[in-house]
């Protein structure tokens, strides 16, 4: 849901504004004593990209003063994005980084505590998963309770799509997939060059060859299948943003059904070729 109806409806609530701006306990927080400007949202700002409305606050709520640098720390979290971790994610984190520019309004408006919240509750498996803790100035205290002069959480009546099981965060990914190969029939290192439901799953194509570890009887062997489609069941009905990722190193274990390639449990690589070369290597070693 965009946030241009919002607009509306705060412009509709001017008339509090000068009893109630003085009660945020945030606007204190990072405020700069630079004067407050509107500026259009650069088109390179990957992750405000059609968030709802067109100009931004500055200086924002993390006190960065000029679109160079809220544009730069931006960036850092365009890949939390893409992980779909809640549907609210990219709403939450533009409402600091790139905030509505309300004219109208003197104080910043920051997003209600409740926002926070959700997007943290959805998103902090997520993080975990890669050694991140959810940051403190992302803590959800600070921001206001209720959903009156704050930006609130998307209210749609329609469902939101789960997450694939496949694709749930990991605790400790490496430990869980080496663990978890001798119950599979393979495991594969891919990078995907398209995704499309199929239908009612989702078909991989992979870019190029695949690297696929196979478990034969009492030992190991690998082979590389040249752009073998594999299947992720049900994948129509629930998301995937690792399959959404195609400059991104995959690894994936597998079931063989006939001659399909069944994709079970999917992880993003995101720790350098050298790592990912000695992790492929203990499960050579494997004695399943």
């Amino acid at each position: 849901m965009d946030l241009l109806p919002l607009r509306v409806s705060l412009v509709l609530l001017l008339w509090t504004l000068s009893a109630v701006a003085s009660t945020f306990p945030f606007a204190v927080s990072y405020y700069s004593p630079k004067r407050p400007a509107c500026r259009a949202i650069p088109s390179t700002m990957a992750l405000c990209h059609d968030v709802g409305y067109t100009e931004m606050r500055l200086p924002n709520l993390l006190g960065h003063d000029t679109l160079k640098e809220a544009q730069q720390q931006a960036s850092s979290w365009v890949p939390l994005v893409s992980k779909r971790c809640h549907k609210d994610t990219k709403r939450f984190l533009c409402s600091l980084f790139a905030p509505v520019c309300l004219v109208e309004f003197v104080e910043p408006l920051p997003p209600c505590r409740s926002l926070c919240e959700v997007v943290r509750d959805g998103c902090v498996p997520v993080m975990s998963a890669f050694g991140f803790p959810w940051p403190e100035m992302f803590n959800c205290s600070q921001f206001p309770p209720g959903n009156e002069m704050c930006i609130p959480g998307t209210t749609t009546g329609s469902k939101e799509m789960p997450r694939c099981d496949a694709c749930r965060p990991f605790g400790d990914a490496e430990k869980e997939m080496q663990q978890n190969f001798c119950q599979h029939d393979f495991m594969v290192k891919l990078k995907v060059k398209e995704s499309h439901i199929n239908g009612g799953n989702r078909k991989v194509v992979p870019e190029g060859p695949s690297l696929v570890i196979l478990k034969r009887l009492n030992r190991v062997e690998e082979e590389e299948i040249n752009r073998k489609a594999f299947l992720l069941q049900k994948g129509a009905t629930c998301t995937c943003g690792e399959l959404l990722e195609p400059s991104t190193t995959l690894l994936a274990l597998g079931r063989k059904a006939g001659n399909k390639l069944l994709l079970n449990r999917i992880m993003g690589w995101h720790t350098g070729d050298g790592e990912l070369k000695r992790f492929l290597q203990g499960i050579r070693k494997l004695q399943c």
